[in-house]
């Protein structure tokens, strides 16, 4: 489900750079239409189409309603429209009542103001940084949670489903986190913004997917550490994988603390003894990527030889698994087929039992759904990615 907020931002960018399409379209009724207009035209627009409203009553339907839209949905239910002129006509009822919220309400979020600063946020990252992109978006972030609180959400698919935005939660938020990080290296003060949006994703989040909290654990632990509080870092990352001993990330991310970090803090012998701690438990995730950063740990220390043993054996280790699903016509049998590729080298015996385990450990297939997935929304696999660039490329 794509939002009205988002479909107005989608025709106004087509006016602003189509000249054909803006004269296709010129009598199509969008939000920018009301910055000529005063409040009581706007109100006087809502009586044409039969809407009595006042600031107080507005203020009451909006402390009920997440948007504009979710208000002016059953107000459009109502009335019967004759003929594309008068259709059109009737959009600017979601358009006034957008634009009274805003303007009489800015205290109170909605979905179309969140879009809003989402989309600001994207404009001032490209023009002027991440600074200036993050300033905004840690405004649109406090919106967020509050309309999490308010609708009682406690999913970010749950929130998508509800947003239908420009651009979804999960996505945002990803890019949120990132651009914290960026603005984080020319003032710290971001990097305790992150922390304190991590710890809030944590908490609100349980039920998201691994990958989800897999990243943002990690995305927690490297602002602490860049921060100089490295033993709440190393903490945090002692507790998950005491828990989760097989999560190959969580020790790279460990040994990226190490690693990635300003040059006067830098210790590849640190970075080396946590990711051979890694390498050695039995059934670790991602064992190809710990024996890649391995390799990098000894090349750096002047040890070629043993580093191009250890590319050898993360090619011997990165077998692939991919998973399709097959439907019945009737639609009832569900067949799950599972595709290893060993490489060009083949698998050594030694290798059969991470095999084994990383079988053991593939997701099931998602269930069928007739719900059509949004180009920009995650992809259902649980691969982490966006729709667009995994199962619906």
């Amino acid at each position: 489900m794509i939002s009205w907020v988002a479909m107005d931002r989608i025709v106004e960018r087509k006016r602003a750079t189509d000249a054909a399409y803006r004269k296709q379209g010129a009598d199509k009724v969008l939000r920018s239409d009301t910055k000529r207009l005063s409040d009581g035209e706007l109100l006087a627009k809502l009586r044409s189409f039969g809407i009595e409203l006042d600031r107080s009553s507005l203020e009451q339907l909006c402390d009920q309603a997440l948007s504009a839209e979710e208000i002016a949905q059953p107000l459009l239910d109502q009335r019967t429209f004759h003929g594309r002129q008068q259709q059109m006509e009737s959009d600017w009822i979601w358009i006034c009542l957008s634009a009274l919220w805003q303007r009489w309400f800015p205290d109170k979020p909605s979905f179309e103001a969140l879009d809003d600063k989402m989309q600001a946020g994207y404009e001032l990252r490209t023009s002027d940084g991440a600074v200036a992109a993050c300033r905004v978006w840690l405004e649109a972030w406090s919106d967020v949670a509050r309309i999490l609180d308010k609708g009682d959400m406690q999913s970010i698919q749950e929130f998508d489903e509800r947003f239908g935005g420009t651009q979804s939660l999960f996505n945002w938020i990803q890019d949120l986190e990132g651009e914290l990080w960026n603005a984080g290296l020319e003032d710290r003060q971001f990097l305790t913004a992150r922390i304190a949006l991590c710890e809030e994703g944590l908490r609100r989040f349980r039920s998201d997917d691994d990958v989800m909290t897999e990243n943002r654990r990690r995305a927690l632990a490297e602002s602490y550490y860049e921060l100089g509080e490295t033993e709440k870092a190393e903490g945090l990352y002692r507790e998950w994988l005491d828990a989760d001993p097989r999560w190959g990330w969580g020790w790279i991310g460990w040994s990226d603390c190490y690693r990635f970090t300003r040059t006067e803090r830098r210790d590849w012998n640190g970075c080396e003894q946590i990711l051979r701690e890694g390498f050695a438990i039995a059934g670790v995730r991602d064992r190809a990527d710990i024996a890649d950063r391995l390799a990098d740990a000894c090349e750096e220390q002047g040890r070629s030889e043993e580093a191009k043993e250890l590319r050898r054996e993360a090619q011997r280790s990165a077998a692939t698994v991919e998973t399709s699903v097959n439907v019945s016509s009737v639609g009832k049998v569900l067949r799950q087929k599972t595709k290893i590729n060993f490489g060009g080298e083949g698998l050594p015996l030694s290798e059969l039992s991470n095999v084994a385990a990383m079988l053991r450990g593939t997701p099931p297939p998602a269930p069928v759904t007739s719900h059509k997935i949004g180009r920009n929304e995650p992809c259902r696999c649980g691969s982490g990615k966006k729709f667009k660039k995994c199962c619906g490329a």
